[in-house]
C-alpha cells in the first residue's frame, strides 16, 4: 500500500466515524430530555468511541449516565442499525459500560451551554446576564 493509499484510507476512515458520530446524535437521550434540554448521544457524551477497522467493521462503545439506565437496549439497537446505513460499514457491534463513569463535563461544549442557557432560563435570567463580582 502507497502513503497515498494509506492517507486516503486513513481520510475515509474518519469520515466514516464522523457520520456514524453525526447519525448517533439523532438519538435523543431520554434523560436531557426530561431536564428539557434534549440532546443526542454524541452531544451527551454517551459515545465513549467509534472504531472503524480497514474492512469497514465498526465497534461503538457506549457510556451511561446511570447503572439503571432502561434505555440501554435502545440505544445499542439504534446505534447498530443507523452505523450499517453509512457507505463501507460491513458490520457492527455495539457495547456499553456499567454506567459508573459519566459526568456533565463529558458532554460536548455546545450542549454545556444549551443546558447552561436553559438552566438561566428557567431561573428568569437573561442568557447573556453576568454574575456579579463578590469583592473579596
Amino acid at each position: 500500500m502507497t502513503p497515498a493509499q494509506a492517507q486516503s484510507g486513513a481520510e475515509r476512515h474518519t469520515r466514516m466515524e464522523a457520520e456514524i458520530r453525526r447519525l448517533l446524535n439523532t438519538v435523543g437521550d431520554p434523560c436531557s430530555v426530561a431536564n428539557g434540554v434534549p440532546m443526542g448521544l454524541d452531544d451527551m457524551g454517551l459515545v465513549e468511541s467509534v472504531d472503524v477497522s480497514p474492512d469497514g467493521d465498526v465497534q461503538i462503545k457506549l457510556r451511561l449516565t446511570s447503572p439503571t439506565c432502561v434505555m440501554v437496549s435502545h440505544f445499542k439497537v439504534q446505534a447498530e442499525e443507523l452505523a450499517l446505513t453509512v457507505p463501507g460499514v460491513r458490520s457492527v457491534g455495539v457495547s456499553s459500560d456499567i454506567g459508573l463513569d459519566w459526568s456533565p463535563d463529558m458532554m460536548s461544549a455546545s450542549a454545556q451551554e444549551r443546558r447552561r442557557r436553559a438552566a438561566l432560563h428557567a431561573r428568569g435570567i437573561p442568557a447573556g446576564a453576568r454574575r456579579p463580582r463578590v469583592s473579596p
